[in-house]
């Protein structure tokens, strides 16, 4: 897979590629995308969200907050069944959408639709967001929401006071950072 160095089996594609026939079906109604090609679903979505794989051990147990269309982790638990995570989604619709989604790749995931700020933090180790409405205003929140020793994954362009984050490939601006909770002080 190219600058993503990934190696993604038959059946993981085939698994991404009903995930992304039930989004497409999905995204008029609840615009969880923006429009964009195949191609460019598959690289800006899919494989941006994969990058989370190097980062994240064995059975990594992950809230992922904001989640809408399901990215990032709903490609992470297709490429890794090992994974346990914590679908955190204040739009109930969407929430409806993610149950779907999860199902037509068949996998498990515990969702919950609410806003983050009104519940307690899953006992996790990752937490991770790529599309939080208001993510620069809500980081501080995030950040102090997350358990302790937590390490958080977050999607967003340059710009953040952050010592570690990896240049996501193909872009001049989109950035991973990776940050633990502890460091955060």
């Amino acid at each position: 897979m190219g600058s993503y160095d990934l190696d993604l089996s038959q059946e993981t594609l085939t698994q991404l590629g009903e995930y992304y026939s039930l989004l497409t079906r999905w995204n008029d109604r609840l615009h969880l995308v923006a429009p964009c090609t195949p191609e460019e679903f598959a690289t800006r979505h899919v494989l941006e969200s994969l990058l989370l794989l190097q980062h994240l051990p064995q059975n990594a147990k992950i809230a992922d907050v904001g989640s809408g269309a399901g990215l990032p982790i709903i490609p992470c638990l297709v490429a890794r069944a090992d994974l346990e995570a914590t679908l955190i989604e204040s739009s109930h619709k969407k929430a409806v959408f993610l149950r779907e989604a999860l199902n037509a790749v068949g996998r498990r995931a515990s969702i919950i639709a609410r806003r983050f700020e009104d519940i307690e933090a899953p006992e996790v180790s990752f937490v991770t967001c790529r599309a939080l409405d208001q993510f620069r205003d809500k980081l501080a929140a995030l950040i102090e929401w997350a358990p302790k020793g937590a390490t958080m994954l977050l999607f967003a362009g340059d710009g953040l006071q952050m010592k570690s984050k990896f240049l996501i490939p193909n872009s001049e601006k989109r950035f991973l950072y990776v940050l633990k909770t502890d460091d955060a002080d």
